[in-house]
């Protein structure tokens, strides 16, 4: 059997095969906004949308659970000076909307802003410079949490 590239599909560095091919651009990568988000797919769809429709064509997705160590990754990697938050309803993280909070979308709409302000202000703190965007997602809207006006200490930021 020939290692040669083409003729077998293996190539010459090691015994890797091709099993698909695509094309992206090589040249230098630079994204609109470190977005984090849940890993859960019942909302990514609205929310792509809504990024899309926000003018943010390259995020870097950040999908886990905190993520702060990750943004500011991607600010020292790709230039990121923009971060979208996102939490949505019924999370299971957070014990979801029937557990922890009832049934109560209210209540739960509520925590969630009120977390989305703790993080926006962490992050502002600990990366200055960094413009934050925080949103709620239920089942049918997506929600601006207002983290854009977040009192650290004194000052308004």
């Amino acid at each position: 059997m020939s290692d040669v590239a083409g003729s077998t599909g293996w190539n010459q560095r090691g015994r890797m095969k091709k099993i698909f091919h695509f094309d992206a651009p090589r040249d230098e990568y630079r994204c609109d906004a470190a977005v984090r988000w849940c890993f859960d797919h019942r909302f990514e769809l609205g929310f792509r949308k809504f990024l899309k429709c926000m003018g943010v064509k390259t995020p870097d997705p950040i999908k886990i659970s905190g993520g702060a160590k990750q943004i500011r990754k991607s600010s020292g990697l790709h230039g990121t000076r923009r971060v979208i938050l996102m939490v949505h309803s019924d999370c299971g993280a957070y014990g979801g909307l029937m557990g922890r909070f009832g049934g109560d979308t209210a209540a739960e709409a509520a925590h969630h802003q009120r977390e989305l302000h703790r993080a926006a202000a962490y992050l502002k703190t600990e990366i200055p410079g960094l413009e934050v965007q925080g949103y709620f997602v239920d089942f049918e809207e997506i929600w601006d949490a207002a983290v854009g006006t977040i009192e650290i200490g004194r000052v308004v930021v």
